[in-house]
């Protein structure tokens, strides 16, 4: 098994399906350019057969990007898969997503089609796209409450059809760790053809366990993630690009896998795309949050400024952000102060610095957080 995971960037198709969110063709090219050079393998660039606009941004994306794989999503439907075959016809490498719900709610409510029916349109969809490409992808909608053995089923007639990556959707976000790594690890043991195709996880965060799951997929054996930069996407959104890199770098120990992904970079895009959607990140947001190299704790403060891995095992240079960030507050400590003032060019006797310390907190408990304005009033007082 490969010890290179794939990824899979949807920020363009599913995080663009947010609530309130909608990227002109210019924007989702800019995304576009910023998502190659940040190293990602397969852009999926919209729904062709939605709208004029989005057949456009596949197209767009497919004529102007390079050394990439452009995607475009379909439904199991020959006319969807002929759209999005024509925008994509422009790509170095182009890529047709398609496939239908696996589970019963999609059976019966959605779809309303036998479990054989759906698996005959699947493959007759599968067939069809693989007259314009051999790249190939499957989605099973809503796998994660799927009954396994159907999943089986489907998942060996499509790849004899022709399908080269397997997506194993947790749709509704319903699935915990273990069991999304069991899917996908039973999938592979128990489907005869299954090292015919790549398997890819793409999780919703609907219960707080996208990043999770997602991380279990790959431990089960996948080796393709679905991803958004700042996990943007549907309801509560997607798995997020930056939390599932920077999970399998950190922790290769334990992952054994890596991907192509140049970290320096995570930063720049999340603001790119914070900006060009509207949707604020989180301060807390790991990885690329605002204070995820921040520290207001006087101990913690005191832990970073002696050896920045005592509370970081993330190097901020590795995100693309400049340092760790010392916040002066009323919880804050004589080495942070210390250390801000020294940065400002002030560095005074032990008996002034602890009048001004004293003065410090004082201030700190009537203000959220001390800034450089007050403490020049503060040492010139």
């Amino acid at each position: 098994m490969s010890d290179r995971v794939l990824v899979f960037d949807t920020t363009l198709r599913d995080g663009e399906q947010s609530p309130g969110v909608r990227l002109s063709v210019a924007e989702k090219l800019e995304v576009g350019h910023q998502l190659v050079k940040l190293g990602v393998d397969i852009i999926e660039a919209g729904f062709p057969i939605s709208s004029p606009g989005d057949f456009e941004s596949v197209n767009t994306l497919a004529k102007n990007l390079k050394g990439v794989t452009i995607c475009g999503l379909t439904r199991a439907r020959e006319k969807d898969i002929d759209v999005a075959a024509e925008a994509l016809k422009p790509a170095e490498r182009g890529r047709i997503h398609t496939g239908l719900g696996v589970s019963e709610n999609h059976l019966q409510h959605k779809l309303r089609m036998s479990k054989d029916e759906a698996l005959e349109t699947g493959v007759k969809a599968v067939k069809h796209a693989k007259k314009y490409t051999d790249d190939i992808e499957y989605f099973m909608e809503d796998s994660g409450r799927a009954d396994p053995e159907y999943v089986f089923r489907v998942v060996e007639a499509v790849i004899a059809a022709g399908a080269t990556t397997i997506n194993v959707p947790d749709t509704t976000g319903y699935a915990t760790p273990a069991e999304y790594e069991n899917l996908i690890r039973n999938i592979i043991h128990n489907v005869p053809n299954s090292d015919k195709a790549v398997f890819s996880c793409h999780c919703h965060d609907d219960l707080g366990m996208a990043t999770a799951n997602t991380l279990g997929g790959v431990l089960g054996g996948a080796r393709q993630v679905e991803v958004t930069i700042n996990g943007i996407g549907e309801r509560a959104g997607n798995t997020s690009l930056e939390e599932v890199v920077m999970a399998l770098r950190i922790r290769n120990d334990f992952y054994k896998v890596d991907t192509n992904i140049d970290a320096h970079d995570l930063l720049r895009i999340s603001r790119m795309v914070s900006r060009l959607t509207g949707m604020v990140v989180q301060r807390n947001k790991a990885v690329v949050g605002a204070n995820a190299y921040a520290h207001s704790s006087g101990i913690h403060q005191d832990g970073v400024l002696k050896e920045r891995s005592t509370y970081e095992i993330i190097d901020p240079l590795m995100v693309g952000a400049e340092k760790s960030e010392i916040i002066l507050t009323a919880r804050s400590g004589r080495h942070g102060l210390k250390h801000r003032l020294a940065e400002m060019g002030f560095n005074f006797p032990e008996g002034r610095f602890e009048q001004i310390y004293e003065d410090f907190l004082k201030v700190a408990d009537t203000k959220k957080e001390v800034d450089e304005d007050d403490l020049r009033l503060l040492v010139t007082h």
